[in-house]
């Protein structure tokens, strides 16, 4: 699972265009996440996705990316990941993934968030919530000296004490940089202490996907939706993350991770050259 040992490391300045393409993503998904309301359509949200990563000077990664015809990926209820949007409207109680991509200067970004549609049940919020923490325990382990398969094991170790969650296997984090996919794979499970051993420059994208059921998933007839095969809801969030000489700095997320990661009693790593707004 972790034969690959190529860690395609980043100098300072280009992780700062990275973190220049992680907040055209993460500015994105908040105005996104505003949209997400019963009766919007997902190729609403597509068209506003697309307007928001050109007017911010960037690219949109998933748009033609091995033919993928859209700027974002929207997920709903049993699709697990790379929904494709289109006249799907959103309604009461549904759960929307959606994943997004943007290219500044020839760099990556790739986030995703989960959001419900209006009013939810209970069950779905608590999926969506276990979901987030363990991406944020995955984050918080990607730390100088220890090993690729921490980041998986503190994923995995959350969400098994969370509930009788399944985990998908089939799809998983990856590295990140001049492409959007690159190595090293990074599992939502594993055993620590195993795979690369992680060094300043590193830069991956963290992304959790558990769901209600079985772990088990097919690929829909468009060859790109990835279902759960019982039909249980999923949930998928994602962040890049880069580590950096003082430690991981999240540069999809608008505040670098530091209000997260101060909950978890370790320091935000990178830092911007002017605030975010």
């Amino acid at each position: 699972m972790f034969s690959d040992r190529r860690l395609h490391l980043k100098k300072p300045a280009e992780i700062s265009l990275m973190r220049a393409a992680g907040l055209v993503v993460g500015q994105t998904l908040e105005a996104l996440r505003a949209a997400v309301a019963p009766g919007v359509t997902t190729a609403d949200l597509d068209a506003l996705a697309e307007e928001r990563i050109r007017a911010s000077g960037a690219v949109p990664s998933f748009l033609g990316y091995h033919g993928y015809p859209a700027s974002i990926c929207t997920s709903v209820n049993d699709e697990v990941v790379h929904g494709i949007p289109g006249g799907r409207t959103l309604r009461e109680g549904d759960l929307i993934s959606i994943d997004c991509g943007a290219i500044v200067e020839g760099w990556h970004g790739d986030a995703a968030i989960t959001v419900p549609v209006g009013e939810v049940e209970p069950r779905l919020l608590e999926l969506a919530r276990v979901c987030e923490e363990a991406l944020w325990r995955g984050l918080a382990a990607v730390r100088a000296a220890g090993r690729l398969s921490d980041v998986s094991a503190a994923v995995e170790t959350y969400v098994r004490g969370q509930g009788d969650y399944g985990i998908v296997e089939d799809y998983v984090g990856h590295g990140i940089g001049t492409q959007m996919h690159m190595p090293p794979n990074v599992p939502n499970l594993g055993k620590p202490g195993k795979g690369p051993r992680l060094q300043p420059g590193l830069t991956i994208a963290v992304e959790p996907m558990i769901t209600l059921g079985s772990q088990d998933t097919d690929v829909l007839e468009d060859d790109w939706t990835v279902v759960t095969r019982d039909g249980g809801t999923a949930a998928h969030v994602e962040h890049t993350v880069a580590l950096t000489e003082t430690g991981p700095w999240v540069l999809t997320a608008l505040d670098g991770g530091a209000a997260k990661f101060a909950e978890l009693g370790i320091a935000v790593g990178g830092q911007d050259s002017q605030p975010v707004g």
